[in-house]
């Protein structure tokens, strides 16, 4: 995508919190917005739409939590409109590549490395980035469980870069998100990273019979929680389940929903925990 054919301004919108910052969190996530950025009781949401209308809901929510939990309504929330080629460029000037063990992600202004397998993904216009940690532990747990020829499935592909790193490492790759932005994106990124998905749609997995060696979710645990049976439906006896984007306070939650399988790796990295079953 060009810098031609994008708005002439983008919103960001800051939401300070310390008594509700993880029920923010998870709501933000559950409205579909997976290009954040957080700092100190600070969320940063940054979108091409006008977004008045989610701040008035997470004041709202914000206020309903309050009363339901007895506490004080410590957020603060407050909307800015930059001119969009003014962002593109500061974004390029901060933005910085990482090295996810042997995978490396890059956006296109920057040159690949070297013997690493390189992920090509400008995240200005993209829904994530590897910097997230959900995401860098998937990248991580990626490289250890996916194996060349494994039939491997992406739930919530989002910017599509699990897809590619799954592509990457051999798989054949089948891809889905409910959001169509998701999907075009996903596709942006793999032609320009060259890598071909099997298959690709807009929607979930409900219904699906096929059956996979790892199934990839990097998705809110609540979502998680709502696809649970289909997730386990579609993994391969002796297949690999990745779990991703879950914040710790789900941890027991999640290994009580999924205790059928074997749980043979968990990760943490801050507030957010990643695990792998076995079937």
């Amino acid at each position: 995508m060009q810098d031609s054919i994008l708005n002439d301004n983008y919103y960001e919108l800051s939401v300070k919190t310390h008594n509700f910052y993880d029920n923010i969190i998870d709501l933000i996530f559950s409205l579909g917005f997976e290009s954040i950025q957080e700092r100190d009781n600070e969320i940063i949401l940054r979108d091409e739409s006008d977004l008045v209308d989610v701040e008035f809901g997470i004041n709202e929510y914000a206020k309903a939590l309050a009363n339901a939990l007895n506490l004080q309504n410590d957020l603060t929330t407050n909307i800015t409109i930059w001119q969009n080629k003014d962002w593109i460029n500061e974004y390029k000037k901060a933005v910085k590549p990482i090295m996810v063990d042997n995978i490396y992600i890059h956006p296109s202004w920057e040159e690949p490395v070297k013997n690493a397998i390189n992920i090509i993904i400008d995240p200005a216009l993209a829904f994530g980035s590897g910097h997230h940690e959900s995401t860098n532990m998937c990248l991580g747990l990626i490289q250890k469980y996916a194996k060349s020829n494994m039939n491997a499935i992406d739930v919530g592909c989002g910017s599509g870069i699990l897809s590619i790193a799954l592509a990457k490492l051999g798989c054949n790759v089948s891809t889905c998100d409910t959001d169509e932005l998701a999907i075009q994106s996903t596709l942006e990124n793999t032609k320009l990273n060259n890598v071909n998905i099997d298959k690709i749609w807009t929607g979930s997995i409900a219904g699906l019979d096929t059956k996979y060696d790892i199934v990839v979710a990097n998705i809110i645990a609540d979502v998680i929680f709502m696809l649970q049976n289909d997730l386990k439906k579609i993994l391969k006896p002796n297949g690999y389940l990745i779990l991703s984007g879950i914040l710790n306070k789900y941890d027991d939650r999640i290994k009580r929903q999924f205790g059928e399988f074997e749980l043979v790796q968990k990760c943490e990295l801050n507030d957010w925990v990643s695990f792998v079953f076995k079937n």
